[in-house]
This record gives C-alpha cells, structure tokens and sequence, in this order.
C-alpha cells in the first residue's frame, strides 16, 4: 500500500521520512520508551536510520506495518509515532510510543482513536487489539481512553529485550465506535 495521510483536529499522522531520523533519535533516547517498548536499548542514531529508512517503508509496502509519524498540526514537530501491525484473521495490533514532553495532553488517544476509524473503515479490520507489558500504565491509560475493553492478562505474550513478559491485551471493535463491522459479530451467550 502507497502510504496515506491522516488528519484529526491538532494532528497529522503521515509515514517517516529521512528528515525525521534526527527527532526519532531524540525521542527514543527516553528512558521509558526504551524501556516499554521494543526499540534496541541503547537506542543509536543507526537504529532510528534503520528504522526510519528500512522497517517504516518495508511494511507500507509488504501490507504489514503502517507505522506513522505524529505531528503537531502539518509542520510541527514529530511528537510520537504509533502503527498498525501484526495483521492475522482480520484483526491488527496498535502500538505507539510518545514524546516525553508531549505525554498527558491527550494527543495519543486522539492519534490512536484516528488510526482506530481508518483500520476498521479503510482496511476491514474486523478487531483492533492492544498489548502492553503488565506496569505499562500510560499505555493502558491511552487504551482504555481510547474505548478498549481491557480482557486480561496474557502470560509470555510480549517479546522485549529477549525476554518474554507478561502483557496486558484489550481490543476495540467498530461497533465500539458506532461504526459496522466488515463481518457480524455473534458473542458468545452470557
């Protein structure tokens, strides 16, 4: 897929260039992103090259990892990033980190929420799951801002750093946001 542009009202969400290699080197150097998320740690100005110039075009163009840029309006600063990815049985995974100075501004909810009505409109995503290593509290706290239904505990379910850990998973679904689904939905009797 030919990487697309999505806009909310303080935002524009649009792939990685070469000229963000610069700002995704500053951010990852965030103790907490390194330790959250899955960027090497120590993060290394080759790491945000390889990353900005290999692994964000490499999944536009394999149709399995749409990761976006997240800018204050059309020329500000990239404050985050956050992506679609792990496509399987209709179902993708949100992932993102952000800025530590753009953290509580409510920024990644709306950025996630975007991505959200794009992949169930745009990409028939019949489930939107989200996972996090159990103690992430700012991503749980997007999530469930977000409207995800929290389900649980998966032990082992997240690979970091060489280690499995325990994660927490929630999910989305379009009828969540009031939006119809690519295929019905029959939950299971109560």
């Amino acid at each position: 897929m030919e990487p697309v542009v999505l806009t909310t009202d303080r935002l524009r969400l649009r792939t990685f260039t070469a000229e963000d290699t610069d700002e995704v080197y500053l951010a990852a150097q965030d103790p907490d992103i390194q330790r959250w998320t899955t960027v090497p740690s120590p993060y290394a100005r080759v790491d945000a090259e390889h990353f900005v110039g290999r692994m964000v075009p490499d999944g536009w163009r394999a149709d399995t990892e749409y990761t976006f840029a997240v800018r204050l309006q059309e020329d500000g600063p990239v404050i985050a990033a956050a992506s679609l990815h792990h496509p399987r049985a209709g179902a993708w995974e949100v992932g993102f980190w952000t800025g530590k100075e753009h953290r509580g501004r409510g920024y990644m909810t709306e950025t996630v929420l975007a991505l959200a009505h794009w992949a169930f409109t745009d990409l028939a995503c019949t489930r939107l799951e989200w996972r996090a290593e159990v103690g992430n509290v700012g991503s749980r706290t997007v999530a469930e801002k977000a409207g995800f239904t929290v389900e649980g505990v998966m032990r082992s379910g997240l690979p970091n750093k060489g280690v499995m850990r325990d994660c927490w998973v929630a999910s989305l679904l379009p009828s969540d946001l009031g939006l119809p689904a690519a295929l019905p939905y029959l939950p299971a009797p109560a």
